[in-house]
C-alpha cells in the first residue's frame, strides 16, 4: 500500500528521538481520525491487567484493525498520541517500545504521556491516530 505520508526531519533539532517531528500529506487526502485504542479484547474485556507491554501489543493489534476498517494501515498514519496510566517514566517506556516494535521504520510525529487514568476497568495503555490517504478522487 503507498502511503501519502511524508515524514519531515530537521537537523536544527535533536536527532536522538525515535520519531520524525513532523508528517506532511500532501492534498487532496482523505482524513482518518481514529479513536483511542484500547486493550479490550472482543467481548470488552480489558486483557492482560497489569501488564504495560501486553495491553501496548493488544492495543496496537486494535488500531491496526480500526485502521484497516477505513482502507488503511500503520503507515498511513501521520500522527499518535499514547496514553499510559502511570506516572513512572519506566511503564512510559515500557508502551512506547511496544508501540515503536509495531510502528516499524514508520516513526511518525507522536507523543507520549502519562495519565492519572484511563476510561475501562484496569486499563493502563491507550493509542489514538490520525491517518490519511490519497483522495478517493485522485
Amino acid at each position: 500500500m503507498s502511503s501519502s505520508v511524508r515524514l519531515i526531519r530537521n537537523h536544527r533539532l535533536a536527532q536522538q528521538v525515535p520519531y520524525a517531528y513532523a508528517a506532511v500529506a500532501d492534498a487532496p487526502v482523505r482524513s482518518i481520525w481514529v479513536a483511542g485504542a484500547c486493550p479490550l479484547d472482543l467481548d470488552g474485556a480489558t486483557v492482560a491487567v497489569g501488564d504495560y507491554a501486553g495491553q501496548a501489543h493488544q492495543v496496537m493489534r486494535n488500531l491496526v484493525t480500526a485502521l484497516e476498517g477505513a482502507g488503511a494501515a500503520l503507515t498511513d498514519v501521520v500522527k499518535t498520541t499514547v496514553y499510559v496510566a502511570s506516572s513512572r517514566q519506566s511503564d512510559l517506556v515500557t508502551a512506547w517500545e511496544v508501540y515503536r516494535e509495531h510502528m516499524g521504520d514508520h516513526d511518525v510525529p507522536s507523543t507520549l504521556l502519562g495519565v492519572t487514568v484511563l476510561g475501562y476497568k484496569d486499563q493502563l495503555v491507550e493509542v489514538e491516530a490520525v491517518a490519511v490517504l490519497p483522495s478517493a478522487g485522485t
